[in-house]
């Protein structure tokens, strides 16, 4: 894949997984984990989630270099740029669907799901880009690399702990725990499930059109052979 291509399949995972925190929230059965404190902040002060982001990610930033010292890639500063992308896109999104306020609890559900589908959808076109990783990846796996532990199970830890601070902060703020329901959980949950599958989906694809790429060599060959004695 050309870096053209590259950078326009992570821009489009960006925008799925933009599109995707929004539906959560609007489903009103929680935030997802990344976007819980930023949402939360939202609540009490005159700024949007997607600010509350930029502002949030950044910090998740530079405590990376910090970490990670020399190890630092200087490629990772693309993060900054790419977050503001990321959360302008959040903020539009959040516009678009203003009007989106489900009634029924089924419609609480479906919305959900759909986020939960928009963001594994993104996840996977980050991955697949392969350009630079969010800050919050990025802070996990600085963290990973500096004291050799599990991505996976540091990254579980990692986002429970900004549903703790969200769930801390609204209590304070507000005396009860806003946007911290069952969508959190499902969300956190699925999404890793999601991107396997869509993984294993692509790679079946894959091997599927090498297999027919062999096999259409093989005819070819098989052609040229039998053009060659007709000679």
């Amino acid at each position: 894949m050309s870096v053209a291509k590259r950078y326009l399949v992570f821009l489009i995972g960006l925008t799925f997984m933009a599109l995707g925190i929004v539906l959560i929230i609007k489903s009103a059965l929680g935030t997802s984990p990344i976007s819980s404190v930023p949402y939360i902040l939202s609540l009490e002060f005159p700024f949007t989630v997607g600010e509350f982001n930029f502002v949030f990610s950044t910090m998740m930033f530079l405590l990376q270099p910090l970490i990670l010292g020399k190890r630092f890639e200087r490629v990772q500063i693309l993060q900054v740029p790419m977050t503001f992308i990321f959360c302008a896109f959040i903020d539009f999104f959040m516009y678009i669907f203003a009007g989106l306020i489900p009634q029924a609890y089924y419609q609480h559900l479906i919305v959900l799901l759909l986020g939960c589908l928009s963001m594994g959808i993104g996840v996977t076109c980050e991955l697949l880009g392969r350009v630079v990783m969010l800050p919050g990846e990025g802070l996990v796996y600085a963290i990973v690399t500096r004291w050799k532990l599990d991505f996976g199970r540091t990254k579980v830890i990692f986002d429970w702990s900004l549903v703790t601070a969200a769930a801390l902060l609204s209590l304070y703020y507000f005396g009860e725990v806003l946007g911290i329901r069952e969508g959190t959980l499902i969300s956190a949950f699925s999404t890793g499930v999601l991107v396997k599958f869509f993984m294993n989906m692509l790679l079946k694809l894959r091997i599927k059109r090498i297999g027919r790429l062999r096999q259409q060599c093989k005819v070819n060959r098989m052609g040229s052979k039998i053009s060659a004695q007709t000679e």
